[in-house]
């Protein structure tokens, strides 16, 4: 069947059970778009390249599939960038179509003229750019497969113009399913015999690929061998907040005790995550315990530090095969004393208390965001997806809500302001049937809060919360202690959010008092659509202190 290439790239995506693509539009990949115009494929039509590719690593940290996000050439590649180095940090499967000039005028400057692996070539797993019609369906299966192989990570498809509208007859193939390696007896003799040794073992989950519940089974089995159970900072979705064996977060925001728990470990497993400088404090943290590390790469990237022995496996069939071979064998001549006194710093540190009882972070106007965000809590009862950007308003919610469902979290671990609005209208496409709040700062809400219209013009009903100081918070916070008295560079000023959301006809509710905060939260969440909380806080009030939450 003689067919455009573009159409030949479409045809392929839909093989491999690609249910969305999120796009702004471009004129030099319209032979795409045109192909999607036939497709069951949905085309999210998006306000600006960053929140595509925000969108796409959404869609893949939540459901396992490569995210897609197409761009234009040139400026939209520039805004592109940012979920790329995002999906590269993060170690998110991403595979990202940038439209590039036609052949013949390359090396001309001509416009929008870029050089694709130049640019990104340093932050992708693969550039790929598709010269020949008639591999255009090879070369895009060979990118879906290599950004979710091995360590999952981005991978930039270059669509010359003139080659998408060349003809040909190559069929359309259909992405082979990734081969996940398995444990192997020795492999897993010998990490029991370590556990059963150790006096204080942990684990430590992270990354990507824990969507069908086996952070739950892990938990399981490390509760009854009596194993407390660390996660990697915005990867704590792993496993249900409700299990015996959860020790709490590690990384930026973490509370002193937790992370001190943590350094007393003898033995360290790591899951899907690694030993870096953010779950380790800057490299001061777990450096002299022994260490396994579970995962994929082989490189460990990202992994500092000793490593007494690797084993190349998926959390998955990590999981699945640790479960069937090793029954109660962890446990060794260990009681639960140790899990326990970890799993009670958690509990205390994630227990709801206004910022007016932690001293240093007494609000003198606004709102109570400890008293807010243990109602949010409450309401949302550990089942919603929550979505983050950057900055310090994300703590008290990292701090105060529950997760007792896999892949419930999209966070930047790369720490990239901008991703809470477009990742939470990609996961409320993605999963309809369940809530999903964005929690951001003014500052990253107004990064790409104006996907707010793509949420309008394809069915999405996040909830956004959004925390204004009025600052650019975290910032503030680095000044007060390298620089204090002299704020420089910090300051914003914002427009009234909620009525910016109701100018689309959704649910916005400002609030100022901590009293008003619980009705306009049941009000958002009884709305039919996509709803806005403007939270006024106190310009100076900080998170409080990692090592001011009494335990």
């Amino acid at each position: 069947m003689s067919r455009s290439a573009g159409h030949l790239i479409v045809s392929t995506l839909e093989n491999a059970g690609i249910e969305r693509v999120y796009a702004v539009p471009g004129e030099s990949y319209l032979d795409v778009l045109d192909g999607l115009y036939d497709s069951p494929i949905e085309t999210v039509v998006c306000r600006q390249e960053g929140g595509a590719g925000f969108m796409a690593l959404s869609e893949s940290r939540l459901t396992g599939r490569p995210g897609i996000a197409m761009v234009t050439r040139g400026p939209g590649a520039a805004n592109a960038m940012i979920s790329v180095h995002t999906a590269y940090q993060d170690a998110t499967a991403l595979v990202l179509f940038v439209g590039l000039v036609p052949i013949a005028d390359r090396a001309r400057e001509s416009f929008q003229e870029f050089s694709l692996p130049e640019w990104f070539s340093s932050t992708a797993k693969k550039v790929i750019v598709v010269d020949d019609e008639h591999r255009a369906g090879d070369l895009t299966a060979e990118a879906l497969r290599i950004a979710a192989s091995g360590r999952p990570g981005p991978v930039v498809v270059g669509l010359p113009e003139d080659v998408l509208v060349r003809l040909t007859d190559s069929p359309a193939p259909t992405p082979a399913p990734i081969a996940e390696p398995q444990p192997s007896v020795v492999d897993l003799e010998s990490l029991t015999a370590r556990i059963s040794a150790a006096k204080k073992p942990a684990f430590v989950l992270g990354g990507d690929g824990w969507h069908e519940g086996h952070g739950a089974a892990l938990a399981q089995l490390a509760a009854s061998a009596g194993i407390p159970v660390f996660c990697d900072w915005r990867a704590y979705d792993a496993l249900p907040h409700s299990s015996p064996a959860w020790a709490g977060w590690l990384g930026y925001g973490r509370a002193d005790a937790i992370a001190a728990g943590f350094a007393e470990a003898d033995l360290l497993v790591y899951v899907g995550a690694t030993r870096s400088d953010v779950a380790s404090d800057g490299y001061t943290r777990g450096f002299d315990a022994q260490t396994i590390v579970v995962g994929l790469d082989p490189e460990a990237t990202q992994h500092a530090g000793r490593i007494d022995a690797q084993i190349l496996a998926s959390p998955r069939s990590f999981v699945t095969a640790l479960n069937m071979s090793t029954g109660s064998h962890l446990r060794g001549d260990r009681d639960d004393t140790w899990m326990i006194s970890r799993a009670k710093v958690q509990s205390q540190v994630a227990t709801h208390r206004p910022d007016a009882e932690v001293a240093g972070a007494i609000p003198r106007t606004g709102v109570d965001l400890g008293v807010a965000f243990g109602i949010l809590d409450d309401r949302l009862g550990g089942e919603a997806i929550l979505t983050y950007g950057a900055g310090n308003a994300t703590i008290w919610s990292h701090r105060f809500i529950r997760h007792l469902q896999p892949a419930s979290l999209v966070g930047a671990r790369n720490g990239a302001m901008g991703l809470a609005v477009p990742g939470a209208v990609a996961a409320s496409l993605a999963y309809p049937d369940r809530r999903t709040v964005a929690i951001c700062g003014d500052g990253d809400f107004l990064m790409n809060g104006q996907e707010l219209a793509t949420a309008f013009a394809h069915g999405a009903k996040p909830l956004v919360i959004v925390v204004d100081n009025g600052v650019y918070g975290t910032i503030v916070s680095h000044q007060v202690n390298h620089y204090p008295g002299r704020p420089s560079g910090t300051r914003m000023v914002n427009p009234d959010f909620a009525v910016w959301m109701s100018s689309f006809a959704g649910h916005g509710e400002r609030v100022e008092k901590t009293e008003d905060f619980e009705a306009a939260l049941d009000r958002a969440l009884a709305a039919d659509g996509p709803a806005l909380i403007h939270v006024l806080i106190d310009s100076e009030l900080m998170p409080p202190a990692a090592d001011e939450i009494a335990v």
